[in-house]
């Protein structure tokens, strides 16, 4: 790997684009391998750097994208967003996570996904740790590609969260790649749907014949795009290679059942997250006894569908996660007895009429709805929807500490509440992680 990036390197002037945990990970290896011509650092905050360091220049503040041209090669952080298309200009990019694939593609399984690829991750990751292979987790996952290198071997799995934002302007896929599905999100920093997509699709874009996609169905590649041997998995059509009838799959000549009520996963959509874990480890050889045992032990990351307690006899259960109209639906069927549903947060304009459907339908008898997204949806219910059911169940506030004191007061005995936003959290959290924290301690304080 690190000869790799000292090839890549080589006699280049780099710029290290963005200088958060990536870059300052990125400018480690870079200054560990040598061989450069120069490196520079670019980043709209102020950068302070360590001392062995000092000596590499720094462009910041509003202007720190003006000179991307003077430079050979640039490690772009993922999510900023370049002023022009990449193309037009004469250097070239790249980013941490593309030379991290093209040293380790051959032992990668990269998953990615609007929902979802966080549980099917982690899930794949410890299932084969815990049937004693010899694995690695990596990518969207807070850890810096460049900072796991020591613990990679030339039979090491290493299994890879890939964000939209890493994916946007790679030229190498992984071996086995995982698109779980495809929904409105992230229009905020792509404009159009045509290029959010085109930036999921680049996990298999640039596959070969021997590589392996796994997909839903209902977002299946035309072969002209996708030279790999694909396995579709489907809730919904028995023409799928992987079928989720109930809580039943059957791939190939086998028919595993899960477990649903000994495992801590909730919901159906958690049962289509398990069916791609299910075939991607029957394809690597695992028996159905290892993925079964393995199964049974797994912790769900928080923040989604978590339940984290009851108080006054009401279950809560914190999504905040849910940046979508579709996670919120889920939400809502899969938890038994819903009292009250929060729902809200930062516009990034997408659509939600299929939620307003849904809640016109579902029976939740208290909708609480805050902040920007909250006050929106509120306002196309009352003008495009003369004849949503109840409601008198819309409750408008303004902040989420306002949301939790209004379920709490109203939410029937013996029911549950849950944080669904169905909205980003920036703007008003960090992330939503910081939402799902904040809403806990409301919960819980008297």
């Amino acid at each position: 790997m690190l000869e790799l990036l000292r090839k890549e390197i080589a006699k280049k002037d780099i710029l290290i684009l963005g200088y958060g945990r990536e870059g300052r990970s990125s400018l480690q290896r870079i200054w560990q391998v040598k061989g450069f011509a120069s490196v520079t650092i670019a980043d709209q905050n102020p950068v302070s750097l360590e001392a062995e360091y000092q000596s590499v220049p720094i462009l910041s503040g509003p202007s720190y994208m003006d000179t991307l041209d003077d430079y050979d090669l640039i490690f772009k952080s993922p999510g900023i967003v370049l002023p022009k298309e990449p193309e037009e200009y004469n250097c070239l990019f790249t980013s941490q996570m593309e030379i991290f694939m093209k040293a380790y593609r051959e032992q990668m399984i990269g998953i990615t996904g609007t929902k979802g690829k966080s549980t099917v991750t982690t899930m794949l990751y410890h299932i084969l740790k815990e049937s004693k292979r010899d694995v690695v987790l990596a990518g969207n996952i807070g850890i810096p590609a460049f900072d796991i290198l020591e613990d990679i071997g030339p039979k090491t799995f290493v299994i890879c969260e890939l964000s939209c934002h890493q994916l946007e302007y790679i030229h190498v896929s992984p071996r086995i790649a995982m698109l779980l599905n495809i929904h409105e999100e992230h229009l905020d920093h792509y404009g159009t749907m045509k290029k959010y997509i085109h930036s999921k699709q680049q996990i298999y874009l640039h596959q070969g014949p021997k590589d392996l996609l796994l997909c839903d169905l209902s977002i299946l590649p035309h072969k002209s795009f996708c030279a790999a041997h694909i396995y579709t998995i489907s809730d919904c059509f028995t023409t799928a290679d992987v079928v989720l009838s109930g809580t039943r799959i059957r791939f190939e000549q086998g028919e595993y059942k899960i477990p649903a009520k000994e495992i801590h996963l909730l919901g159906h959509h958690n049962h289509i997250d398990i069916a791609f874990d299910y075939a991607v480890c029957h394809l690597l050889g695992l028996s159905d006894e290892e993925f079964d045992a393995a199964l049974r032990t797994y912790q769900p990351l928080p923040h989604r569908l978590h339940f984290i307690g009851e108080k006054d006899q009401i279950r809560y259960y914190d999504d905040s996660i849910s940046t979508i109209c579709d996670t919120t639906i889920q939400a809502l069927k899969s938890v038994p007895e819903v009292g009250s549903v929060l729902i809200g947060g930062m516009d990034r304009g997408i659509e939600y009429d299929e939620l307003i459907v849904f809640l016109s339908r579902h029976t939740v008898p208290y909708i609480i709805l805050m902040a920007d997204t909250g006050k929106r949806i509120y306002q196309e219910i009352k003008e495009k929807y003369p004849n949503f059911y109840q409601p008198e169940r819309l409750h408008l506030v303004d902040t989420l500490e306002e949301a939790v004191q209004t379920a709490k007061k109203h939410t029937p005995s013996g029911m549950a509440c849950i944080l669904s936003p169905a909205a980003a959290s920036y703007g008003i959290f960090k992330n939503f992680e910081e939402r799902g924290e904040v809403f806990e301690k409301l919960v819980f304080s008297s």
